[in-house]
């Protein structure tokens, strides 16, 4: 898969430089598989959650979420924002960006 938007990754990682481990991991598990469909992915990323149109991504142990498009006939995963888990439970990012 190719991981568009890793500048907003790399923004996120300005403020939570901790994150840097877990998200480099993520993104190596990411481009170094193809997945036909969310089922396959679910099996590698087990802590992935697809909430309509998003799949949602546990990072350091639930510490952040990574919020991304995934479009499995492009093999592609667009980053769309990377969030603590208190931003991410205000709900403010089902609403786009």
């Amino acid at each position: 898969m190719e991981v568009i938007g890793w500048d907003i990754v790399a923004a996120f990682l300005r403020d939570h430089p901790k994150a840097m481990k877990s998200l480099k991991a993520w993104r190596q598990v990411m481009e170094g598989n193809t997945f036909r469909h969310f089922m396959d992915l679910k099996k590698v990323v087990g802590s992935a959650d697809y909430v309509k149109p998003y799949t949602v991504f546990n990072i350091s142990k639930n510490k952040y979420r990574l919020i991304a498009q995934v479009s499995y006939p492009l093999e592609a995963v667009r980053v769309q924002s990377v969030l603590t888990h208190e931003q991410y439970d205000t709900g403010k990012w089902r609403h786009g960006p």
